[in-house]
């Protein structure tokens, strides 16, 4: 489940560039040939410049993963002492956060009207594939609705991720960007659970609905 809906929010993410625009003078390019997308759908985008996503009707969800900063388990106290913001996340919200993803990713991405999932291979078919790396919470684990404490950013992740054509297996479109859970403007906010769990699903419905209408997009 986790992985499926994953795969989704890859999809909709590396398809934001609908009509991608490549650089004409010293283009970047990755070692598999791919080349950088300017105003990309992430800060880091390439892509494949003599392919068309716009002949692709269907995905395959390929392999997905969650993985988070290795952060010793410590009490607030220790951390400040340290001059640390960042803190361990409990197994349990580490779950919850992975199904609270998946959960409104999936509500989202089911109203597309363009693309549908096959477990076939074929010419209008993409495998997508992903991850999100070095998931960091900002939000110290004892304090949490015992206190008033304001926080700027709870948490952030960097997302990567890699579309490939479903016959060749060859990558045409790669994305990387960290994003940070926040309000915007940067304002401060009041850390509670509900508080903390409630900008965690804002910005997941935000990005879902968001690049569920690009996806949408794509073949008008």
């Amino acid at each position: 489940m986790i992985r499926t809906t994953l795969s989704r929010l890859i999809l909709l993410i590396a398809l934001t560039t609908i009509n991608p625009t490549f650089a004409q003078d010293g283009v970047e390019t990755t070692f598999d040939g791919l080349a950088r997308i300017e105003k990309g759908a992430f800060k880091l985008s390439y892509a494949d410049p003599d392919i068309d996503f716009s002949s692709y009707t269907k995905y395959i969800p390929g392999p997905a993963t969650f993985e988070f900063r290795a952060v010793k388990k410590s009490s607030s106290a220790t951390a400040r002492r340290n001059n640390s913001n960042e803190y361990y996340i409990s197994d349990r919200n580490r779950q919850k956060l992975e199904d609270v993803v998946t959960g409104i990713f999936a509500d989202e991405l089911s109203k597309s009207e363009v693309f549908t999932e096959t477990t076939n291979p074929g010419p209008d078919t993409l495998i997508i594939r992903g991850a999100l790396h070095d998931i960091v919470s900002r939000v110290p684990p004892e304090l949490v609705g015992r206190g008033e404490i304001y926080l700027a950013s709870i948490g952030e992740a960097t997302l990567i991720i890699e579309a490939l054509d479903s016959l060749s297996g060859e990558v045409i479109y790669r994305g990387i960007e960290r994003r940070a859970v926040q309000r915007g403007g940067n304002r401060m906010m009041l850390s509670s659970p509900a508080t903390n769990w409630g900008e965690v699903r804002r910005w997941a419905r935000h990005w879902a609905s968001r690049l569920r209408e690009a996806m949408d997009a794509i073949h008008e």
